[in-house]
């Protein structure tokens, strides 16, 4: 029987390379190569044992630009398309579906993580989780995800041009609540504990980086004349933050926390209440975020070569992952390449 190539995390902190059978469609599924992976957040916490809602073995990788190969009968797929994947696999018939949010399904299933992903020579998708993406290069079909996170984000927060907003976190997920909070008309600011990430953000987007190391809070507080910002954003994925996060806010303003840390967070009620503060959770993102990150690339408003920094191959990328784990210099957005 045909076998294909995938990268398998087998435990934390181990990856092999395996030859595996080729996948099995199920009905309403398309059969697709993979030919662009990003490498995310999310990739290297599995990789380090940090993930909380995973099993191992996993073939991880869900930022994907898909070549179609095979399509059940009446599908509007050609042979041959290139897609982008919203990796979202909702069950269609839970309490949040009903509501037509299955971003936050109750059953999600969710590609590289709680079934295998990308970094395969093959899979199987549901049609429905395949956007057709013409006109756009395979480098911005597997961009698009993390974007469409921040894009979701920035809609959660429901940004307009009379909001002075803040990004806490620089890094992809940050970058794209960033571009898309700059996009809906906001008066942008970015902090990163990495000034050199908060300068990459700023050189990219345009936003305004805060640059102290010793006082980052006063600067915060000089950029809005000391009434905090209308929308705060966290993206770093640190408890500390998230938390912090409450202190940056105007009264009447908005929190969105993009980060999950498996952890509860605190925070002060009487000031919470004091500001009649609105928190919200974002999560994921849905085929709309991602279609207008589709038509925000095709218009040419996100430049993605400034995105993709590092490249590798699928063999090659067994080496690279521990690297890209921990050594976050100048790393944006690293992408698995297969085929040419």
């Amino acid at each position: 029987m045909p076998k294909i190539e995938a990268l398998v995390c087998t435990g934390p902190g181990r990856l092999q390379l395996v030859q595996q059978t080729l996948p099995h469609c199920a009905p309403g599924e398309a059969l697709v190569r993979p030919r662009r992976i990003g490498i995310c957040g999310t990739d290297y916490h599995i990789f380090q044992g940090k993930h909380p809602f995973l099993q191992y073995p996993r073939v991880m990788g869900h930022e994907l630009a898909v070549e179609v190969l095979e399509t059940p009968p009446g599908s509007d797929l050609r042979v041959g398309d290139v897609c982008v994947v919203n990796p979202y696999i909702a069950c269609g018939t839970c309490i949040a579906c009903d509501a037509g949010r299955p971003n936050c399904c109750v059953k999600i299933s969710v590609l590289g993580v709680h079934r295998d992903g990308g970094m395969t020579g093959m899979l199987s998708i549901p049609l429905g989780n395949l956007l057709p993406s013409r006109g756009l290069s395979l480098d911005a079909c597997a961009s698009t995800e993390f974007l469409a996170i921040g894009a979701h984000a920035v809609k959660r927060g429901v940004v307009t041009n009379a909001d002075n907003v803040l990004v806490v976190g620089a890094g992809p997920i940050g970058l794209g609540a960033v571009l898309f909070a700059r996009l809906a008309g906001g008066k942008v600011s970015v902090y990163d504990k990495d000034v050199e990430r908060a300068a990459a953000a700023q050189s990219i987007s345009g936003a305004t980086a805060i640059k102290s190391v010793t006082d980052p809070i006063s600067e915060m507080a000089d950029l809005t004349d000391g009434n905090g910002f209308d929308v705060v954003f966290d993206a770093t994925g640190n408890r500390l933050s998230m938390e912090s996060g409450f202190n940056f806010v105007a009264h009447g303003g908005r929190y969105v926390l993009i980060s999950v840390v498996n952890d509860s967070i605190t925070f002060a009620d009487p000031d919470f209440h004091r500001k009649e503060m609105t928190l919200l959770g974002s999560r994921n993102a849905t085929n709309q975020d991602f279609l207008q990150v589709i038509e925000a690339i095709r218009c040419g408003q996100i430049e993605i070569d400034r995105l993709v920094t590092h490249r590798t191959s699928l063999t090659e990328a067994a080496s690279r992952i521990p690297v890209w784990a921990t050594q976050k210099f100048g790393l944006i957005k690293a992408l698995i390449e297969i085929g040419d």
